[in-house]
């Protein structure tokens, strides 16, 4: 009887020194562990090493799994960076010379009331700045040269409480706008159209006529050229003309200024704050169009936050490409660790804990691919108005023409709104790709995984 059960002990002590070398070398520990064996075994299965040619290959699919999230992830927040610094670039660029709310007559006729509809304004406690304008179109001449131009007649004094532009320009343009001397600032690239600079003369080109017994003809003003303005907005650079507002109300036959432009403490209040004035402004009896710059600009803004929701989810089919990876991966691994599973369960552990190893692993690497590619995104994010210049350089090519792009350099504004979402979408598509190979771990059958080992 003694001999007997000395045979199966030397047998049970035989078996158990045959099992894989990770196994062996883990369960000693297990009860002297910290924390959950699964984890210690996840951890172990992801950094395998080559001790055979299969483990070899396994562990090349798992870094390439890892590698295509990392990769995608940094994709997806470097694109997303891109977009929103080239959203603020122009916006700002644009705010330089656009009034964050407009009020005007309908139909481009003159306010009743300039001087009501200024107090009424301010008295909002957003408002911190309120001017008058004229705005207008016309043609603008120089010999056989003609462009058509937006004409926005100001007041000197007034205009740096609405835009940036008029602050840099106020020394060295605007001072030079006196009434009935018929000055104008154009935007550079205008002036360069043109071929003219500071004291050359054009002729400005009113839309509405005279009436003469030979016709309409149309009405003409020369101008001095007194300044130009470059800010950094192509479209505004090669179409905007300033003049003083009096100048203007001559020229198109206006009594007075045509509206009021103001600038508020935070431009994106700026719809409520329109909504607000819409119902305290009387206007004189007369119906007044209020509009702020996202409703002045409302296309452009919708097809950026379009291209950026199509990006998003374009670049977030490659990160789920890259994580379903992991199937493949895991699939491997619970082939070959069969025996290892087999002889977990026959020690006792659970089918939960068998699904449970192979989710540490498959988590592991989604966990260590994505924090990779947030590692590799935001550096690249961050240093791109460095990175870009040197490619540009070194393949003799320009990525952003100005007179197409409006501007010319590579913005890029990293938003945590956008770097949670990904990481996050990241983590749970590489779970979720680990719960039906670890499923399937679960459900071996230890006597018949052993049956030839």
């Amino acid at each position: 009887m003694g001999r007997r059960a000395g045979r199966r002990r030397g047998l049970s002590s035989r078996r158990y020194d045959a099992s894989p070398p990770s196994l062996v070398a883990s369960i000693p520990n297990f009860s002297r562990m910290q924390f959950p064996y699964e984890l210690s075994l996840g951890w172990r299965y992801t950094r395998a090493g080559r001790a055979t040619r299969r483990n070899g290959f396994i562990s090349f699919i798992s870094g390439v799994s890892m590698l295509g999230i990392a990769l995608g992830v940094a994709a997806l927040i470097i694109v997303l960076s891109v977009m929103n610094g080239f959203q603020k670039e122009v916006r700002d660029r644009m705010l330089s010379v656009v009034s964050h709310i407009e009020i005007s007559a309908r139909g481009g006729a003159a306010l009743p009331d300039v001087a009501r509809t200024l107090a009424e304004a301010k008295a909002n406690p957003q408002v911190i700045g309120a001017a008058p304008f004229i705005a207008a179109q016309g043609l603008l001449a120089r010999g056989e040269d003609m462009k058509g131009t937006i004409v926005r007649g100001i007041d000197p004094a007034r205009e740096p409480e609405v835009t940036d532009l008029a602050i840099t320009l106020r020394n060295t343009g605007l001072n030079r706008l006196v009434p009935g001397d018929f000055g104008i600032v154009l935007g550079g690239e205008l002036a360069r159209n043109l071929g003219v600079r500071e004291g050359d003369k054009v002729t400005l080109i009113a839309p509405s006529g005279q009436v003469t017994p030979a016709g309409v003809l149309p009405r003409l003003k020369q101008m001095t050229v007194v300044g130009t303005f470059d800010s950094g907005h192509f479209e505004y650079d090669s179409a905007l003309v300033l003049m003083h507002v009096d100048d203007a109300a001559r020229i198109f036959r206006l009594e007075g200024p045509t509206g009021v432009r103001l600038k508020l403490k935070d431009l994106h209040q700026a719809r409520l704050v329109a909504l607000e004035l819409a119902g305290n402004l009387t206007g004189g009896n007369q119906e007044l169009l209020i509009r702020d710059w996202t409703r002045q600009n409302r296309t452009w803004f919708a097809a950026v936050q379009l291209e950026k929701r199509m990006m998003f989810i374009i670049l977030t089919l490659i990160v789920a490409v890259a994580a379903f990876n992991l199937v493949s991966t895991l699939v491997m691994t619970v082939t070959d660790k069969r025996a290892d599973i087999a002889i977990l369960r026959t020690l006792g552990a659970s089918p939960p804990s068998i699904m449970a190893i192979f989710v540490v692993q498959g988590a592991l690497v989604g966990v260590i691919g994505t924090l990779a590619g947030l590692v590799l995104g935001l550096g690249i994010a961050f240093n791109i108005s460095t990175i870009v210049p040197a490619i540009e350089k070194f393949l003799g090519a320009t990525f952003l023409p100005q007179d197409i792009y409006l501007i010319s350099r590579m913005p890029s504004e990293p938003l945590l709104s956008d770097i949670l979402p990904v990481a996050v979408i990241a983590l749970v598509l590489a779970f979720i790709a680990t719960l039906y190979p670890s499923w399937r771990a679960s459900r071996i059958n230890p006597a018949e995984a052993l049956r030839y080992e």
